[in-house]
C-alpha cells in the first residue's frame, strides 16, 4: 500500500538521544510525541529551520511542558518549512519531507515533519503550528488528523512566532480521539503568552440533524479526482444526518487573500525582524521575498488591512445564521514534489484556497481523513466552526472519521474505538434510527452489534417495493445485500427499523465491511431511514432472493423440511 522513502529519518525528524521522559502516571502515560522544530524544548536547538537562526531555549514550551507532566514522552524536533513559512513542506535546509503515502508527492507544510512521523507510526502525536493552514493541509495530505484548536486555547509561548496574533499550536493524530485527549492537556491560559485566552468551549454537541455548509464555488485546479472525492465526502455526511447549504464564499475566499496580498505580511516580517534585518541573506528563497515583502507597509496601511479583515468577518459571519458547521477540502490538490519546486509560489497559493480565513476571521478547525483516491493519495475534509467549537468539532469529525472506514496514516493499523470527548456533555435524547436487514436482525450472528451500543428495536417493516435482495457469497456470518432497482423491477423486502444514541452510530457503521455500506432505505410507508445498502459490482454472481421478500424467509427455505 505505501511507498514509504528509503531512511524514514533522512531529513524530517532529529530523534534526542535520550528523549525526554514526562512523568510517570498521567492521562498521556506511554504515548510518544514529536514537536515542530519552531517549538521550543529545554536544551534542544530550535531552529526554525535556519540553521542561522538556531538558539538553544532553557526551558520547555508551555504546550510541551503540560504534555510531558500528562506523562507524554518527547522523541525530538521535526523539520519544517523555513520559519513556517509555507504550505507544503519543501521550503527547508534540511530537505524536502515526502508524502508518506507516495514519496514524490508533497508531505504538506509548514507542519511537513510533524504530520509524516504520526503518519509513518514513529509517534503516537505531535505539535505543529498552524496561522494559515500548516496544522492542516499536512494531515490531509498523509491520512492522519489535524486538529487546529481556537486561537489562544493552547499558549504559544515557547513558539517562534510566524503572525503571532494569529498563530495557532495544533495536533497531529491517528484519530480525532487522540488528539482531543492530547488538546485537553495541552489548553489553559498562560499569563505569559499575551494572546492566551481562558475560552469557554461549547459542551454540546452539533444535532443529530445538523446542517453543514458548503462553499458556493469550489476550485480545485484540474483535479478531478479532488472534486469526485469532496462529492463523495458530501454525501458521506448525508448519511450521517446532515444537510448541505450552499454558503457565500467570498467573504472567507477574500479574507484569505489579505493573508499574503495586504499589510498584513508585515506580520510575518515582525515576528523575526531583529534577526532578518541582519541575516536576511540566511534565509531561503522563497521564503526570504515573502518576509521582505512586509517591510515595505506603513502602518496606516496595516490598519487598513485590519479595518478590511474586519468588515469581511462580519459578512462571513452570516453564514452561522443558517449553518452549524462547514465543511470544505483540506486542500484543493496535491502537487509532486518536484512540480512545487518549478513553481514555488503560486502553487503553494494555491494549497490554502480553503485554509488562510479561519485564523484571520478566529475559527476552530479539525482535518480529518476522508477517503484514498484511485491513484493512491489521500484526501481529507475540514470542518470549521466558531471560536470555541473545538469540541463539537471533534464529535462531529470522530463519527465521520469511523464512517470512512480508513487505517491510520501510511499503516495498515485500523481505527481504535471512538473516544468520549472531553468537556463534552453525552447526548441526552438525540438518537439515530438505522433500517437493518441481514445479519443484524433480532436473533442473528451480528445483533450485538446494535444491543451491546444501546440500540432498542421500533419496530418491523418493508422496504418500498424497488430493491431487490442478494445472498452474497463467501461472507462470514451469511449476509445479504440489499440494493435499490428501477421501479417496478423489484420486491417489497422484510426489515427492522432499530434506534441508537448518535454517539455510537459511528463505531457502529465502521464495523460496516464492503461491499456493504450505510445509505438511505425508502420504506413502503414513505419513511426515509438510514440502512445497510450493497455496491452494485457484488450482486453480479450472487443468487437474487428477493423472491424469498426478506433474509429469514431465506434462511429457513434452507433448512431440512
Amino acid at each position: 500500500m505505501v511507498q514509504r522513502p528509503p531512511s524514514p529519518d533522512a531529513a524530517w525528524i532529529t530523534r534526542l538521544a535520550t528523549p525526554v521522559a514526562g512523568a510517570a502516571e498521567g492521562p498521556l502515560a506511554g504515548l510518544r510525541f514529536a514537536a515542530k522544530d519552531n517549538i521550543d524544548a529545554a536544551g534542544v536547538p530550535t531552529t526554525a529551520g535556519c540553521p542561522a537562526f538556531a538558539y538553544r531555549p532553557g526551558t520547555h514550551a508551555t504546550a510541551v511542558r503540560r504534555l510531558l507532566d500528562a506523562g507524554a514522552t518527547l522523541l525530538g524536533k521535526t523539520n519544517l518549512d523555513q520559519f513556517a513559512c509555507g504550505l507544503n513542506g519543501s521550503r527547508s535546509p534540511y530537505g524536502a519531507v515526502p508524502n508518506a503515502l507516495r514519496a514524490e508527492y508533497l508531505c504538506g507544510g509548514s507542519s511537513s515533519g510533524s504530520a509524516y512521523v504520526v503518519a509513518t507510526g514513529q509517534a503516537d502525536f505531535s505539535l505543529g503550528t498552524d496561522t494559515a493552514g500548516s496544522g492542516r493541509v499536512p494531515a490531509g495530505f498523509n491520512n492522519i488528523v489535524g486538529l487546529k484548536p481556537s486561537r489562544g486555547l493552547v499558549s504559544a509561548r515557547g513558539v517562534v512566532p510566524a503572525a503571532q496574533s494569529v498563530d495557532c499550536v495544533s495536533i497531529f493524530a491517528g484519530s480525532v480521539g487522540l488528539a482531543a485527549r492530547v488538546l485537553a492537556q495541552a489548553r489553559g491560559p498562560d499569563p505569559l503568552d499575551p494572546y492566551s485566552r481562558d475560552l469557554k468551549l461549547a459542551d454540546r454537541p452539533y444535532p443529530a440533524r445538523f446542517r453543514f455548509g458548503v462553499p458556493d464555488r469550489l476550485e480545485f485546479f484540474g483535479d478531478e479526482l479532488a472534486r469526485a472525492a469532496f462529492d463523495q465526502a458530501v454525501a458521506r455526511l448525508r448519511e450521517l444526518g446532515g444537510t448541505p447549504v450552499a454558503i457565500d464564499y467570498a467573504p472567507l475566499a477574500q479574507a484569505a487573500a489579505l493573508l499574503y496580498e495586504s499589510a498584513l505580511v508585515a506580520d510575518r516580517y515582525e515576528a523575526i525582524r531583529s534577526f532578518f534585518d541582519g541575516r536576511a541573506d540566511a534565509v531561503i528563497e522563497p521564503v526570504r521575498g515573502i518576509i521582505a515583502a512586509g517591510c515595505g507597509y506603513s502602518a496606516a496601511d496595516h490598519c487598513e488591512a485590519l479595518t478590511r479583515l474586519r468588515a469581511l468577518g462580519q459578512a462571513a459571519d452570516a453564514m452561522w445564521d443558517r449553518i452549524d458547521v462547514l465543511v470544505v477540502p483540506t486542500a484543493p490538490t496535491i502537487y509532486t514534489i518536484a512540480q512545487m519546486q518549478a513553481d514555488p509560489v503560486a502553487l503553494n497559493r494555491n494549497l490554502g484556497v480553503y485554509t488562510n480565513f479561519v485564523n484571520l476571521l478566529d475559527y476552530a478547525a479539525l482535518a480529518v481523513p476522508s477517503s484514498l483516491r484511485p491513484d493512491g493519495l489521500p484526501f481529507g475534509i475540514t470542518f470549521v466552526g466558531r471560536c470555541g467549537s473545538d469540541w463539537q468539532l471533534a464529535e462531529l469529525g470522530q463519527r465521520y472519521h469511523h464512517a470512512t472506514g480508513l487505517p491510520m496514516g501510511a499503516t495498515d493499523q485500523g481505527l481504535p474505538p471512538p473516544e468520549p470527548i472531553p468537556g463534552l456533555a453525552r447526548r441526552a435524547q438525540e438518537r439515530v434510527r438505522i433500517a437493518v436487514v441481514g445479519a443484524h436482525l433480532s436473533g442473528m450472528p451480528l445483533n450485538g452489534q446494535l444491543t451491546e451500543r444501546g440500540a432498542r428495536l421500533l419496530r418491523t417493516a418493508e422496504t418500498s417495493p424497488d430493491y431487490k435482495l442478494f445472498a452474497l457469497p463467501g461472507t462470514t456470518p451469511p449476509k445479504p445485500g440489499l440494493l435499490r432497482v428501477a421501479p417496478g423491477t423489484g420486491s417489497a423486502i422484510a426489515l427492522e427499523v432499530w434506534e441508537m444514541p448518535v454517539e455510537a452510530y459511528g463505531s457502529f457503521v465502521a464495523l460496516v465491511p464492503a461491499p456493504l455500506g450505510i445509505g438511505t432505505l425508502e420504506l413502503a410507508d414513505g419513511e426515509r431511514v438510514q440502512g445497510f445498502l450493497c455496491e452494485a459490482h457484488a450482486s453480479a454472481g450472487a443468487r437474487d432472493i428477493s423472491h424469498f421478500r426478506g433474509w429469514r424467509a431465506y434462511l429457513a427455505s434452507l433448512q431440512p423440511a
